[in-house]
């Protein structure tokens, strides 16, 4: 199987501006999670799909590879459709990596490639770890069926405490394995109710019928989405034992 790992990223964050090029021990941020995922055993290829030149440039200063994409695209997943598309090349499996994951685990992607490769009749693979509260808002939370089909994907605290004390929610990883068809279907459709209301982009996937099954990884999961993650991040790196295998 041939496996293609793509890292979506833009500049205009709303509520980090430039992002991207932020550092961290003098790497910018989506250098970092480039370099780490380089250390997957199983990816054929990947690509940072950005929309802008200050971020290829950066990228090229590293020598990490990037594409250039639109700035019209409203999400990772439309970003990582352009690119596909852009490349011309047949893959298997397309992996999404989020590009504001600095201390990505590079273990994580190969497990979650190997669980799609058992499970080819499934459209999308969703990891996620184990947490034991569900208030955070930010963190988007799975329902999944005894055979860990995702049901509901959620922001808010599900499922409600109403009779018993729940103690096992499973916060969505940022590692997200498609087939070529589920992608090229997910991106045929504009946003959806769900996808709308709850700001989730993979409710769509769910909405327009496609399979989602998850897996349980161990070990942590950073996202930088404001100020305060990024100085998390620095402290973060202080104890990162993968940074210094870096190539």
């Amino acid at each position: 199987m041939k496996i293609l790992g793509l890292i979506p990223t833009r500049l205009g964050s709303k509520r980090l501006p430039s992002k991207p090029l932020l550092k961290i021990n003098d790497i910018p941020l989506i250098v970092h999670t480039y370099k780490r995922a380089k250390m997957s055993k199983l990816l054929d290829e990947i690509i940072i799909c950005c929309d802008d030149k200050k971020i290829i440039d950066v990228a090229n200063k590293f020598e990490a590879k990037a594409m250039l994409t639109s700035k019209k695209n409203k999400n990772g997943t439309e970003r990582i459709y352009e690119a596909y598309k852009k490349l011309k090349k047949k893959f298997d499996l397309i992996i999404d990596i989020q590009g504001d994951e600095p201390l990505l685990n590079p273990k994580h992607i190969d497990k979650i490639i190997e669980f799609h490769k058992k499970n080819k009749q499934v459209d999308i693979i969703l990891p996620h770890l184990k947490i034991s509260h569900g208030d955070n808002n930010n963190i988007v939370k799975l329902l999944t069926d005894m055979n860990d089909n995702v049901l509901y994907l959620s922001r808010t605290k599900l499922p409600l405490e109403f009779k018993s004390n729940n103690r096992d929610y499973k916060k969505h990883l940022s590692i997200i394995s498609f087939t070529p068809n589920a992608l090229k279907r997910f991106n045929q459709f504009n946003k959806t109710p769900l996808e709308k209301s709850e700001d989730i982009e993979l409710l769509r996937a769910l909405e327009i019928g496609l399979k989602i099954k998850t897996i349980s990884l161990k070990g942590d999961s950073f996202s930088v989405d404001v100020f305060d993650d990024y100085k998390k991040a620095i402290e973060k790196f202080k104890k990162d034992k993968i940074f210094k295998n870096y190539k």
